[in-house]
């Protein structure tokens, strides 16, 4: 039986996690440019901006989750080549920068949460996140941000784990290529998560 997106996404106990929706990651200069052209093709940080005004008119926690790595790259992981890709990159994720702080669209409202990671490739495990959301009473997460490839799949999985229910909506992910994008979403976090669309959530959230 399909679930009820308006119970799924009730304000009650439901949060929005932005996952490295920053400037230095889907904006430009991003260390990583192809994600941030992928992020651009889906309009990801307009959805993102919708979601995150409607969230707080509507008194539902917005949580940004960032990547920031210090720049001597002490606790940061070396054990994966996508980390070794961002090391190379001119744009550098130092806390306290530029790349990042959230896009303006966006904005940090003053009941927003930022939570910073120094490690990993998703926001849950060795987080405050999980901790945090239990405390607020949130049992479903709408999860935006990047990347399909990696840390949105991350998210999801770990959620799912913790006995959250996850929902995606598709134009405020992305990742590389678009194709391969749509084929996870579609092929693997379909099985995982509620799949919809910005406005989809939007039509509960604002009526």
């Amino acid at each position: 039986m399909p679930l009820d997106l308006r119970a799924l996404v009730a304000p009650a106990h439901t949060a929005l996690v932005l996952q490295e929706v920053q400037n230095g990651v889907v904006g430009s200069p991003s260390a990583l440019p192809a994600l941030s052209e992928a992020a651009a093709a889906t309009d990801l940080i307009g959805n993102c901006a919708r979601l995150a005004h409607a969230a707080r008119a509507a008194g539902i926690t917005v949580v940004h989750c960032t990547a920031e790595t210090r720049t001597d790259g002490r606790g940061a992981n070396h054990n994966a080549r996508l980390f070794a890709g961002v090391k190379k990159s001119p744009v550098r994720l130092t806390p306290g920068s530029v790349a990042v702080q959230v896009p303006d669209e966006i904005g940090v409202d003053a009941r927003d949460l930022v939570l910073a990671r120094y490690h990993g490739l998703g926001p849950m495990t060795g987080t405050q996140l999980d901790s945090i959301l239990r405390n607020l009473g949130a049992t479903t997460i709408v999860g935006v941000g990047v990347s399909l490839n990696i840390g949105m799949t991350n998210l999801a999985f770990d959620a799912v784990n913790r006995g959250y229910q996850i929902v995606m909506p598709r134009d405020a992910v992305a990742g590389v290529p678009g194709d391969y994008a749509q084929a996870v979403i579609d092929n693997t976090l379909a099985l995982v998560a509620t799949i919809t669309t910005t406005d989809d959530i939007l039509g509960v959230w604002t009526s």
